[in-house]
């Protein structure tokens, strides 16, 4: 039996009668009105024609409902029907719906719609090709493919779709796309309120809005006031940016986004990256900025060597051709070549200005002010100053300049002593840098101050020269002090070192900082205290939903009992091999006190030697099941990806079910498979485990082949132990 007819068959053993279901008697479907009634014992044994007039269509009533078409097959002894040709279905004020073609059973309450159906509830509309409507579950449900609009302004296309009427509530499987005027929302797994309009997504999911893209495996967006957040793998595409972190939020109509813990924010037009584990991110004409804290770093990413700056805060703000970078508090600097720190960074992109900033609110004696002088390391050079400028070329992104205002203090160590400093001080310096970004010239104007260790060609100490004078002009070479030139002396001598105290050999306001220094990209952070990230609870796991014939529906069906009628003709539209499901003999339905029977050996005890197992250790009795019980065992992967356990069971044919509770990490796959031959997969399942304990099951169809069923649990993928129970195999019926 193939799967459509085994659908078919599951269906429509729910049309035959019983005398007493559920302890009451089922009322019968009634006729109100036919134009025309006609008997074909040969084609409907059993049953009776019915055929609309030129006044009016068939109509038919059962319990709450009505059903209106041109042209039925009306089984009394049965309790069903079968109804062709502008078919209405009507549910108090609750349901509508319209088709080509329904069957109803008054005794299971389902109905089975086709061609061009259409479903109404008051604030939705379903159409599909083929839809089931369970009446006493309030449920519909199509696989081969739907839409749902919303009232006029939502539509959803999925695969497969579940609506459950009571709680407004859809779950979607496969190829899911919402649109509305705003927002295309793209998705696998897909659960959505109508109510309130509001989404949640699992797995691979996409929320496209004319101003951005948003990507996450796990998320929210609530379609009425166009906000949402999203997590696992989240990302947003602006225009000009992109936002990743653990979790994002959004507001469209704000043009607002902020995210948490493990951020990194990429300007894609400036070659820009600023990380940190808070963000706020505003767009639009009057706010384009970004805000960050908690580790904030910007990255300006060059191609031979970034530049990399911290502080507390950071603001990005203006238009991407004008972007200004604010780095506040216990701000840094670094780059392979030079580094600094200062209380804070302003960096204009345009003009290629970055500017270390002292604090203007505390004076020059106070000392946490003197410690915050914003001080640059280049080389061998230590150079303060109440605020300094670095100016890069805007499209070399070379730095090839310096401006030190108030205060300039120049210092390198003596390469001979390695006591000694040679030091400069004035009101101002401007320093140039060569191509490979190192210090070449220096020229320190008013009131210039200089102490130079002088030295002969053979690098032989001659004496230490001191000396005032209006400014001063150097040339850096590799080994130091190439040459300098003094204008307008003031006074100065060369001595002897000995004729020098050691208060003598330094210049007022001396801070030789080298302990500061910066020497890599992680002694940006090394002043700032233990970070602790906030735990960002999110969201539950997905459910996968039940399947629609699940054993309580089975169940229902089988309480149906009695015998189906012989030897319809279907509509080739409606069964186009013009074979009826009611064909199908009953001496295979389950009886009315039918349990499922567990076809698996040991299904408690994976140690038994009925499981075959590969590359596992199993922990029997290890852990708390769902019911409490101290029953569930542990699956512990000795390789990942090649670990599984398998047991054959002697069924050859039949329809079976496979059910199994776990929870962990990573991922596993459940399979029913041929066990022998060219071993056929009959279904498979890949399952996302999780922190909970989960149920879930697989059902297939197996022809008897000759060989038996086989249960296979492989592909565990998991740093840690996967938690299993009660696994179950049952045969709902023959084929």
């Amino acid at each position: 039996m193939n799967k459509a007819h085994l659908i078919f068959f599951l269906f429509f053993i729910g049309f035959i009668s019983t005398p007493n279901l559920y302890s009451q008697e089922k009322k019968k479907i009634e006729i109100k009105y036919a134009g025309r009634l006609n008997v074909d014992e040969e084609k409907h044994p059993g049953a009776r024609i019915l055929t609309r007039d030129d006044s009016q269509q068939v109509h038919i009533t059962h319990e709450s409902i009505e059903m209106w078409c041109d042209r039925a097959i009306h089984y009394g002894k049965e309790n069903y029907i079968e109804a062709y040709g502008n078919v209405r279905m009507k549910q108090a004020d609750t349901v509508n719906m319209t088709s080509k073609y329904v069957e109803y059973s008054g005794i299971t309450q389902l109905a089975l719609a086709r061609g061009e159906v259409i479903l109404q509830d008051p604030k939705t509309t379903v159409s599909s090709d083929t839809l089931y409507f369970d009446r006493l579950r309030q449920e519909a449900f199509y696989k081969s493919g739907g839409t749902v609009v919303k009232d006029s302004t939502t539509t959803i296309t999925s695969k497969i779709g579940r609506h459950y009427m009571q709680e407004n509530k859809f779950k979607f499987v496969e190829d899911v796309v919402l649109v509305n005027d705003s927002t295309t929302i793209k998705s696998n797994f897909f659960d959505f309120y109508s109510d309130t309009g509001q989404a949640f997504l699992f797995g691979p999911s996409t929320i496209t809005t004319p101003e951005s893209t948003t990507y996450c495996e796990k998320g929210f967006y609530d379609s009425e006031i166009e906000v949402g957040y999203a997590l696992k793998n989240a990302r947003i595409d602006y225009d000009n940016r992109i936002i990743e972190g653990d979790s994002l939020y959004f507001d469209t109509t704000k043009d607002f986004a902020s995210a948490t813990n493990n951020i990194k924010v990429t300007d894609t037009i400036n070659h820009s990256i600023i990380k940190g584990h808070y963000a706020e991110v505003f767009k639009g004409e009057e706010k384009d900025s970004v805000f960050i804290t908690k580790r904030a770093l910007a990255i300006t990413v060059q191609e031979n060597d970034s530049i990399y700056m911290h502080a507390d805060k950071i603001m990005v703000t203006g238009k991407p051709d004008n972007r200004i970078i604010r780095a506040f508090y216990n701000a840094k600097i670094y780059k392979s070549d030079l580094s600094g720190k200062s209380d804070s960074i302003h960096s204009n992109q345009k003009t290629g200005i970055t500017e270390l900033i002292n604090l203007n609110k505390l004076g020059s004696n106070d000392r946490f002010s003197t410690a915050r002088k914003p001080i640059l390391w280049n080389l061998e050079n230590q150079m303060t100053g109440d605020t300094i400028h670095l100016i890069s070329n805007p499209d070399s992104e070379k730095i090839d300049s310096l401006l030190v205002f108030e205060n300039a203090f120049i210092i390198s160590k003596d390469t001979i002593s390695k006591t000694g400093f040679n030091q400069i001080f004035g009101m101002r310096l401007k320093g140039l840098f060569n191509d490979e970004n190192k210090l070449r010239q220096v020229d320190i104007t008013q009131n210039a101050e200089s102490i130079f260790y002088a030295r002969n060609d053979q690098q032989e100490l001659i004496g230490i020269d001191k000396a005032k004078s209006g400014s001063i002009s150097i040339l850096f070479a590799e080994e130091g002090i190439e040459e300098y030139t003094r204008l307008n002396q003031v006074d100065g001598s060369l001595s002897p070192e000995s004729q020098y105290d050691e208060r003598d050999k330094l210049l007022r306001g001396f801070d030789w900082r080298e302990e500061e220094r910066l020497n890599s990209i992680e002694d940006l952070f090394k002043d700032d205290p233990p970070l602790e990230l906030p735990i960002i609870k999110g969201l539950e796991d997905y459910v996968p939903q039940d399947d629609f014939f699940d054993l309580e529906l089975l169940e229902r069906i089988s309480q149906a009992g009695g015998h189906a009628p012989k030897n319809i003709k279907h509509n080739p539209f409606i069964n186009p091999d013009n074979t009826s499901p009611f064909q199908q003999t009953t001496s295979n339905v389950i009886s009315n006190d039918y349990k499922p029977e567990n076809l698996l050996k040991s299904p408690d005890n994976l140690e038994s030697n009925y499981w075959y197992k590969s590359n596992t250790k199993i922990l029997r009795n290890a852990t708390l099941a769902p019911d409490q019980s101290k029953t569930a065992s542990i699956i512990e992967a000795i390789k990942p990806n090649t670990a599984f356990i398998a047991q054959f069971v002697s069924k050859y044919k039949g329809v079976f079910k496979m059910t199994v509770w776990v929870k962990g990490e990573g991922t596993m796959k459940i399979w029913l498979q041929e066990g022998g031959g060219d071993d056929t997969t009959y279904e498979s399942l890949e399952i996302k485990l999780n922190s909970k304990w989960t149920e879930h099951s697989i059902t297939c169809s197996k022809e008897d082949d000759g060989n038996k069923i086989k249960v296979i649990i492989n592909q565990i993928n998991s740093s840690e132990s996967v938690q299993f129970w009660k696994a179950e195999l049952v045969k709902i019926f023959d084929e």
